[in-house]
């Protein structure tokens, strides 16, 4: 038995010593594990080598001039086809791949993925026009069933960029002869023009036509400037034509490498596996039984812990077959605990096959292939560690720059006024003077000389102050899209840094930035966040406070001894009483411009600007006035948001354009809120507010100067809201005794009209009586209206801890105040016993219609026994010409109708929010 066993690894070593060149060939080309073969520095070159030349070997193999192709492939290759025009000849070693080829190149597509898929797709657009290297098709035409090794994907990538490289080059070459042809047929044509010309000349027509007709003159200049720009384009396109080539490619910057480089040395040992054949590990008795003692190990490799073998393929085919359960291709491997013990081992067995010693298996010791492991382990935490450091720090520093955490570099925005900003003065209404006010800044920066000339100069800025929604930002919008200068904007909270210095840094910053535009507009947005009194009494302790150092740094660079004249800073805020007084003075913020709510013009100009972006069929005249006198007291803000609204209303209703209908609920459901579906009241209480509603809108009617009612509703909306009275206030400025008299008196019929219909009272009547408090109260201490404690105004503020007067003039105040609510509750009582059958007739008919308008009041009460002032007769008294049909059906009680509180003018002529005029029990507490 041993004789036929040391036959049969006599006759493997036989076949392994064959003097066959290709057996040998073929045996050494078999692709080995990746674990077998680790990856080295020149494989690594190889793939990073993106515009890699072509191998010096294919220029040393016949060519066949016929097809321009390598002699060896002409027999197995077509020629180009002719329907692809062949702009140039086929660079050294390249080819015509067949349908074949193209095919397996196609499936070798399928199998890549990322940026490698990307490539072979594009280049697969050009490959049949163009050609390929030939060693792309050997390698193609390898064994098929056999995976590509990682180092043969290297090859096939960088063989891939080279044809990318190659096809955009040709790309550029077919432009620019295209573009040369171009222009030498247009030249050609031009000779013969010119010669036909010349040939048609008359002496007679010389005079005329030697040039100096101003028609020729302005022919020969049109035709001087179509050359030249004709030249310029050609220019650009050779310009465009030089980066070709970067089309086919992918741009890495150094921080794609660097990530790039860690992520390949963390992740590469955990996927060797991916592109090679699979590794078996094994017994050493396995060894035995399957391999030594049938004589097919060819060569047995130690790497410390571990013993790779090696077999004769060719020997292992004829003994299992490929279909067998050992596959040739397959590494297999086993572990060992020592190396005397391993070697003690295999001489054993080796004895035991009688073995010749010339003829043993040959043993190599090698490095181990953990060495790229040992590597990653050592260096990959350090690299990780540095290319997150350094990713962070590049995140960081885009905020404020690219410089090292840029908390330093300032927020503010440049703003271009030709594409960026689409807001001009002409979108802005309502504010004529500050208009006025800042268009003279723009003017000024426009156009200096009309100003210099006289010694004029230019402020150095101004405040926009007002109540919110205004318009303040708006205005430099329009500045920033009208002004033609660069415009830089920027928030005041974004000077406040957690770092100290990092707001007068920033602001340093700002100015160095405007000084290098200049001239230039500087907008600060909410300056209050950081120019707030300097006032000891405002630090709660000591130390130095962030924003103190930022207001000085502001104050610096206005006026300073840095400053410059081309920059104008334009601050916006809603709290211009708290400002530092230095920020506030001359040479810094010169004009301090009030934009405040709008009148009843300005309120028709905004609504006239937004109108103009929905679809409404009404008459603009009549509409735009209209929704002001509706309006009083609202801001360019609030209109915006009415218009807006009714849009959304007019869409819920599934209408073609927007109403008036529309307008009035969106009006509504600004000053009132939503409708409130789940709040259903009981019949008392239903009956409660009724009677409540109706001696508030009766007291309105029969009060000379009450506000003019438009609406009464018992419907719950709003916060608190059970009912409410929509009244009409004028614009008015002044105010009389009488008028704040009956307008108490109005506030209180709900709670006078509850104790004449009803046994008990209600906590109902709560608001209201603030109301009235506050208006008796700012009669006595502001307006001077009482002639026990005089012309005296003491201002009540909540903050302070004693009050501005003494105890007696306490009393005095408080006894003032009560006799005037106790004076206008005789007079809202003596009107309501008069008219108690009115009251009820009104809230009958709220119980029944949840909504009376001022004509159901008009049917019911009678016609208003005074005459209305302003513009409320115009629009609403009688029958309204421009009051178009409203197109979609106003939504009924129980939908989502849009709907307002009660609207009171402030006693200062102001006009402040709306409040419901009955609050429930659940409100109150």
């Amino acid at each position: 038995m041993s004789r036929l066993l040391i036959r049969t690894g006599q006759m493997a070593r036989l076949t392994r010593a064959s003097p066959v060149p290709i057996r040998g060939l073929a045996a050494a080309t078999t692709r080995l594990p990746i674990r077998s073969l680790p990856p080295t520095i020149s494989m690594i070159r190889s793939r990073a080598r993106l515009f890699s030349t072509t191998p010096t070997t294919a220029s040393q193999q016949p060519r066949d001039p016929e097809n321009n192709s390598d002699g060896d492939s002409g027999k197995d290759q077509q020629q180009s086809p002719k329907s692809n025009k062949q702009v140039d000849d086929l660079p050294p070693g390249w080819i015509y791949f067949t349908e074949a080829d193209l095919s397996l190149l196609q499936k070798f597509s399928e199998t890549a993925t990322g940026f490698q898929k990307d490539i072979i797709t594009t280049v697969l657009r050009d490959i049949r026009e163009f050609g390929a290297p030939a060693e792309l098709r050997d390698l193609l035409n390898r064994t098929p069933d056999q995976p590509f090794s990682l180092k043969e994907m290297a090859k096939v990538m960088r063989l891939m960029h080279v044809m990318a490289q190659n096809y955009a080059l040709r790309h550029t070459e077919r432009q620019r002869r295209s573009i040369e042809e171009d222009i030498r047929k247009r030249e050609e044509n031009e000779e013969i023009s010119r010669d036909q010309d010349a040939a048609d000349r008359t002496p007679e027509k010389d005079d005329y036509n030697d040039g100096k007709h101003p028609f020729f003159q302005q022919h020969n200049l049109g035709k001087q400037q179509q050359d030249k720009d004709d030249k310029d384009q050609h220019k650009d396109k050779e310009k465009d034509d030089k980066k070709g080539p970067r089309a086919y490619m992918f741009s890495l910057n150094m921080n794609d490498i660097i990530l790039s480089i860690v992520s390949f040395m963390v992740i590469a040992p955990f996927l060797q596996g991916m592109f090679t054949s699979s590794e078996r590990e094994i017994t050493w008795q396995e060894l035995r039984r399957m391999f030594l003692d049938k004589g097919l190990v060819e060569k047995l490799t130690v790497r410390e812990r571990r013993v790779d073998v090696q077999l004769n393929h060719e020997a292992v085919r004829s003994i299992y077959g490929d279909a067998g359960s050992i596959n040739a291709n397959t590494g297999y491997y086993f572990s060992i605990g020592s190396v005397d013990s391993f070697e003690k081992h295999l001489e054993q067995a080796q004895d035991e096959l009688q073995i010749p010693p010339s003829q043993r298996i040959p043993v190599s010791y090698g490095a181990s292939k953990s060495t790229i492991m040992n590597l990653v382990m050592a260096f990959g935490p350090t690299l990780l560690l540095v290319g997150l450091m350094f990713w962070t720090t590049k995140q960081i520093g885009s905020r404020g720059g690219n410089q090292m955490f840029g908390f330093g570099k300032s927020r503010a925005k440049k703003f271009n006024h030709e594409t960026a900003v689409k807001v001009k003065f002409a979108d802005v209404a309502g504010m004529d003077e500050a208009k006025v006010e800042i268009m003279e800044f723009v003017q000024f920066l426009k156009k200096p000389e009309k100003f210099v000339r006289l010694g004029a100069k230019i402020p150095r800025g101004a405040i926009l102050s007002g109540p919110p929604g205004t318009g303040k930002t708006l205005l430099a919008k329009a500045t920033a899209g009208e002004s033609g200068v660069p415009f830089f904007s920027v928030s005041g909270s974004e000077f406040v840094e957690m770092f100290v210095g990092v707001g007068p840094s920033r602001v340093r910053d700002l100015f160095a930035t405007a000084r290098k535009n200049a001239p230039c507009i500087i907008f600060i947005d909410e300056i209050d966040a950081i120019g707030r009194s300097r006032s000891d009494s405002n630090r709660m302790g000591g130390g130095n406070d962030e924003r103190e150092s930022t207001l000085n740094q502001i104050l610096t660079e206005m006026d300073g001894f840095n400053t410059a004249e081309q920059i104008v800073v334009l601050a916006g805020t809603n709290r211009a009483d708290v400002l530092d007084k230095a920020l506030m003075r001359p040479g810094r913020f010169d004009r301090h411009i009030y934009i405040d709510r709008p009148t009843m013009k300005g309120r028709e100009e905004i609504f006239t600007v937004h109108l103009k972006k929905i679809v409404t069929n009404e008459k603009l005249d009549y509409l735009t006035g209209r929704l002001a006198t509706l309006t009083p007291g609202f801001s360019g803000a609030d209109i915006a948001n009415v218009v807006n609204e009714a849009a959304l209303v007019a869409a819920r209703a599934n209408a073609e354009s927007v109403t008036l209908i529309h307008f009035e609920q969106a009006i509504e459901r600004v000053i009132g809120g939503l409708e409130r579906k789940s709040l259903v009241l009981n019949p008392i209480e239903k009956r409660t507010v009724a009677y409540h509603e109706a001696g508030h809108a009766v007291c309105g009617w029969f009060f000379k100067d009450a506000d003019p009612l438009l609406k009464v509703s018992i419907i719950p909306r709003g916060q608190g809201a059970l009912g409410y009275a929509q009244y009409l206030p004028q614009d008015a400025y002044l105010m009389t005794v009488e008028q704040l008299m009956d307008r108490m008196a109005m506030t209180l019929g709900g709670r006078i009209s509850e104790e004449m219909h009803f046994p008990t009272v209600t906590t109902g009547a709560s608001d209201d009586f603030k109301k009235v408090t506050q208006m008796a109260q700012r009669m006595v201490t502001e307006w001077g209206m009482s002639e026990k404690v005089g012309p005296m105004h003491y201002e009540n503020n909540p903050n302070q801890i004693q009050k501005p007067f003494a105890e007696s003039t306490a009393q005095q105040i408080d006894a003032e105040v009560h006799r005037i609510v106790e004076e206008a509750y005789t007079r809202c009582r003596t009107l309501l016993t008069s008219k108690k059958k009115e009251i009820g007739l009104v809230a009958e008919e709220l119980l029944s219609k949840e909504v009376l308008t001022r004509d159901d009041m008009v049917r019911l009460l009678g016609s208003r026994p005074f005459e209305e002032k302003g513009d409320f007769e115009k629009f609403f008294g009688g029958d309204n010409p421009g009051l178009g049909k409203p197109t979609a059906t106003p939504p009924v009680a129980g939908n989502d109708q849009d709907a307002s509180g009660e609207q009171d003018t402030g006693l200062d002529g102001s006009s402040p929010s709306p409040s419901p005029s009955f609050k429930s029990e659940e409100e109150k507490r």
